[in-house]
């Protein structure tokens, strides 16, 4: 079998799988809904209390009840009366890692999203410094728009201790932190000059998901991303988008998540028409379109967005050979220690660098556990949870020191900014190696 119709095989298993999900009503938060639809997941939960013991905030924050009582409690409680949902739905960090350790298959996050949406919608203050603050760090691409007009201005003034005290005292965002650098030239600005696509293929083609925060902050991860798929062959198309919707998922901004979302399907959709695939080199921004898109939005497409969503090196593994192409570099990068981000095992894709690069000359990496790292996006961003996340961190911190690498690696971002923070290691993505091995 060609590996074309592998690739054929392989994205109509998926479709049946996201049709069968269609099959599920998506939830009603927003406000043309009546009565909010309590999902018969709930029903399946035996209350084992496996979540809660695999939540890293409940290990670390005595006052949060966990994700059994953020979904399945919740749930049963608004059933039964018209009963308030609890705030603390807004310490839930949106790592997923519930989805992954329910026995039953409970939908925990899609259940803490709603819960969190209806909280937002309908119980939170709009003047208040946390709406205002979940707000503005939930729509980070509107802020870095503007940012990237004049980034070295911008970089310098974000560094400033006034600003970063103002930010804290006014905004409720962490002063601990150093506030990412914006490029001097963006992501789409590199593409619009290098004329967009170098290769034109009819049976290898892939539309490229970069997120905010590779367009803004690390262009160098979507420019490896294109030269090594292009190195493979694939014409790479790069649509007008908007943010993935994670940082509004986890902030309960619902109705900001649905515009992003209908934008993103309507104009990947019509793409998959034409043969590309959705390849993103955040595995949050693939986890987004993957499950949460299908959970909670019902747009046109959406189910064909969530089976031809892949993430960069995923893809890659399925339709290439590229242990053997490693096997032929060598690069001089030395050892990582690679953390793999919760997003990335709620796919199913965890360790994918450590089986890699095990066939690459020049380059280890060693796999420093299963702990969250602890930012979890936005979470760690806010004044409140700037300890939670760093108690959370801890123990990947303390594995990083001890493996032998002393540069970190990860394909998430934030996560890259904690392990940045927590070790002042240099952190590069993965893509960026295999750019080393397979085209530099």
């Amino acid at each position: 079998m060609s590996e074309i119709e592998d690739s054929n095989d392989e994205n109509t298993v998926r479709e049946e799988e996201a049709v069968e999900n269609d099959e599920f009503e998506p939830v009603q938060v927003f406000p043309e809904s009546e009565e909010m639809d309590l999902r018969p997941g709930s029903d399946d939960c035996y209350k084992c209390s496996t979540c809660d013991t695999n939540c890293p905030v409940a290990q670390v924050d005595d006052e949060f009840p966990g994700p059994k009582f953020q979904g399945p409690e919740q749930w049963r409680l608004k059933r039964k009366e018209d009963h308030d949902i609890d705030d603390s739905v807004m310490s839930c960090s949106n790592c997923m890692r519930c989805d992954d350790a329910c026995p039953s298959d409970v939908p925990l996050s899609q259940m803490h999203n709603t819960a969190r949406g209806e909280y937002v919608e309908s119980q939170m203050e709009k003047l208040s410094q946390e709406y205002i603050r979940n707000r503005i760090l939930a729509n980070y691409r509107t802020m870095a728009e503007l940012g990237s007009k004049v980034p070295r201005l911008t970089n310098f003034v974000m560094g400033l201790g006034v600003t970063k005290l103002f930010n804290e005292k006014v905004l409720g965002i962490t002063s601990e932190r150093e506030f990412p650098d914006f490029a001097e030239e963006t992501f789409r600005e590199w593409w619009s000059d290098r004329g967009g696509p170098k290769v034109r293929s009819e049976d290898k083609r892939v539309a490229y998901f970069h997120g905010c925060y590779s367009n803004y902050n690390t262009p160098k991860v979507g420019k490896a991303m294109v030269r090594v798929f292009e190195s493979f062959g694939y014409e790479v198309v790069v649509p007008k988008q908007r943010c993935s919707g994670t940082p509004m998922f986890a902030n309960g901004m619902l109705e900001d998540a649905k515009r992003a979302a209908g934008i993103n399907v309507e104009n990947f959709s019509g793409l998959i028409e034409e043969g590309y695939d959705v390849i993103a080199s955040c595995t949050s921004c693939s986890m987004s379109l993957r499950q949460e898109y299908p959970e909670l939005f019902s747009f046109d497409g959406t189910a064909s967005v969530a089976a031809h969503t892949y993430e960069a090196l995923e893809y890659l593994r399925l339709h290439e050979d590229l242990e053997a192409a490693l096997e032929a570099g060598e690069v001089e990068a030395g050892n990582f220690a690679y953390h793999a981000p919760c997003h990335a095992r709620n796919q199913g894709l965890a360790g994918q660098p450590v089986e890699l690069f095990e066939s690459l000359d020049g380059a280890t990496a060693e796999d420093v556990g299963p702990s969250c790292s602890g930012i979890s996006g936005t979470y760690g961003w806010k004044e409140e949870k700037y300890d939670a996340s760093m108690q959370i961190g801890a123990e990947m911190f303390d594995h990083m020191e001890e493996a032998e690498g002393e540069v970190g690696m990860t394909e998430c971002p934030t996560c890259a900014m904690q392990m940045e923070h927590g070790t002042g290691y240099e952190i590069r993505h993965p893509l960026e190696v295999l750019e080393a091995a397979l085209v530099e």
